[in-house]
């Protein structure tokens, strides 16, 4: 893939992924250690996307996904590839917070 398309699909697959990141939170309850908008950022981060594989990559397969299937297929990559491990990570970062209370 050249390097003009690569950025041109994550350039949409950021767009999916923060469309998708707003309507998931909306329908999570609320969040005892993190608002909405820190856990917006924790999953469009890069550092977040980081853990997944190299950001623009990640972002432009989700532009792959949307361009052909549409938003339902780009929010369906997003939930079986994504949401899995960030509901791993935001557990994690819950248990650390959490333990330097005490």
């Amino acid at each position: 893939m050249e390097p003009r398309e690569l950025k041109d699909l994550a350039w949409t697959g950021d767009a999916v992924l923060a469309l998708y990141a707003r309507e998931w939170l909306l329908e999570q309850p609320r969040h005892p250690l993190f608002t909405r908008q820190d856990l917006f950022i924790r999953l469009t981060s890069n550092a977040f996307l980081q853990a997944i594989g190299e950001p623009t990559r990640v972002e432009a397969q989700i532009g792959m996904a949307y361009k052909e299937g549409g938003l339902e297929a780009g929010f369906q990559y997003i939930e079986e590839n994504l949401t899995p491990l960030f509901k791993k990570h935001i557990a994690n970062a819950t248990k650390g917070r959490r333990g330097q209370r005490r």
